[in-house]
């Protein structure tokens, strides 16, 4: 059983545009292959689940809010129990750690109702209990919100390509709308946290992370946050001492089964 939203999106845009130019995904198999991309990794969540990370700082994992809470009961997860495996490949990781705070954005709320607002504020911060100094895995650097129409890209893995990720090297921005990041890019369940590349300057950097997958007028995209300003309070929230477990009320979910009423909208929100 999945949950949906009413999207509070005004698209005034046919989801389909750009999409004849986005490449397909590729699975980063080979060493070669993910050269490059060792510090985007996979999250995996006491038992229950996983979704996907990067590091941005030796000892910062950057993911969906989303991610740090129990699908069936809607309470916060132990993040202790959370382990990070950098670059994980075929039963082997670039590194692995387990993770030794997390915070999420102050905004943000597990409710369904909240739709829009929790998407532009579905980001969190982990901290690891070591920094991992490894020359193969670097940390990549954050940028602004690309613009409408700005070629993106992500890696991440998800259901049925949990083993290895893969990489799309090539989306787009659709609409950016109250935080909201529109885009093109092909996600799935286990997506959710992925980052998403620009490709503007000599490397590739984070601009946004997935948070969720959508349909407008029956076509898919991709939903994540405008990452500059979530991401500074993350870091605000790090400094201050915040992120040991159990502070403040876990909010519970209100859950919609698939399939029943949609929004006036025309978007249905399905988290990945």
């Amino acid at each position: 059983m999945f949950r949906i939203l009413s999207l509070s999106l005004v698209l005034s845009f046919l989801a389909t545009i750009g999409q004849a130019q986005d490449t397909r995904l590729k699975r980063l198999d080979t060493g070669d292959d993910s050269r490059g991309w060792e510090a985007v990794g996979r999250l995996d969540i006491d038992g229950r689940g996983f979704c996907t990370g990067a590091l941005i700082a030796p000892d910062l994992v950057l993911t969906a809010a989303h991610c740090l809470f129990d699908k069936q009961s809607g309470m916060r997860v132990d993040h202790a129990k959370i382990e990070f495996l950098a670059g994980w490949r075929n039963g082997r990781a670039s590194a692995y750690r387990w993770v030794r705070r997390a915070v999420i954005h102050p905004d943000y709320s597990y409710d369904d109702a909240l739709a829009t607002a929790r998407v532009r504020n579905d980001v969190a911060l982990l901290e690891l209990h070591h920094p991992i100094r490894n020359t193969t895995v670097i940390p990549f650097e954050t940028d602004a919100r690309p613009v409408k129409g700005g070629r993106i890209g992500v890696v991440s893995y998800a259901k049925d390509r949990s083993e290895a990720p893969s990489i799309q090297e090539m989306c787009r921005v659709l609409a950016r709308q109250q935080g909201v990041l529109v885009m093109s890019c092909d996600i799935d369940f286990g997506s959710s946290g992925a980052p998403v590349f620009s490709f503007d300057g000599e490397t590739a950097r984070i601009v946004s992370v997935v948070s969720a997958k959508a349909e407008v007028d029956g076509a898919p995209v991709s939903l994540g946050t405008a990452l500059a300003e979530p991401l500074a309070r993350l870091r605000a929230e790090l400094a201050a001492g915040r992120g040991t477990f159990g502070e403040g009320e876990s909010p519970r979910v209100r859950r919609i089964i698939v399939g029943g009423a949609r929004g006036e909208t025309g978007a249905k929100f399905v988290k990945p």
